[in-house]
């Protein structure tokens, strides 16, 4: 977290929250929700303006129930997922890059899912690969070790067994299984729509 954003909250410490007004979509763009966006549930404007992207890059952070918000400076501005918390990508020198430009570690297991998504799972880290990605990924996936012909990837992708591996960029066996988003999202807490929390009065 930057250091002015730490003063400005210490300095300003009852800012009210902010919900539905920044999104991040399923290939690592966050998007602007005015109120005309929310009213007609659109994605939203991209933003395009780096030194904007990189700043809620570095101030985006998550609390305890998976609600995911930028920290923007004393205010909380919470984060509508599209779908997982967090977007990745493959990279030539780092392997696997997160839409926040951190590095992402080695995954421990790949899920895939009904929609033809997959999703890496490295610690507590839950990330969507970017599905321009996805052509070349599901090449790494093996059975058994092995290659799987193009005649029998969907089958092995719409229902994965013991077997079906993921195989890393350092040439390791990675577990894959079947899941969905919201089956992630409960195991791994993340909220995709953040909501004021209910005052009993």
């Amino acid at each position: 977290m930057d250091k002015q954003v730490q003063l400005a909250m210490a300095k300003w410490p009852d800012v009210p929250d902010c919900y539905d007004w920044l999104g991040l979509d399923a290939r690592g763009i966050w998007r602007m929700r005015d109120q005309r966006v929310q009213e007609l549930g659109l994605p939203g404007d991209k933003i395009t303006n780096m030194a904007l992207c990189n700043f809620i890059n570095r101030n985006y952070l998550s609390d305890a129930a998976g609600n995911y918000f930028f920290q923007n400076g004393p205010q909380r501005v919470y984060v509508r997922l599209e779908s997982t918390p967090y977007i990745v990508r493959s990279d030539p020198q780092q392997h696997w890059l997160l839409h926040t430009g951190e590095v992402m570690e080695q995954p421990d297991t790949i899920w895939l899912t009904a929609e033809g998504q997959l999703i890496l799972q490295s610690g507590q880290t839950i990330a969507q690969l970017d599905d321009r990605d996805v052509a070349l990924a599901i090449t790494r996936l093996r059975w058994h070790g092995q290659a799987i012909p193009d005649h029998q990837l969907l089958d092995r992708m719409a229902a994965p067994q013991p077997g079906l591996t993921f195989l890393s960029t350092q040439q390791n066996a990675i577990p894959a299984e079947l899941s969905s988003l919201a089956e992630l999202a409960r195991r791994h807490p993340f909220v995709n729509t953040p909501t004021p929390p209910v005052l009993v009065s």
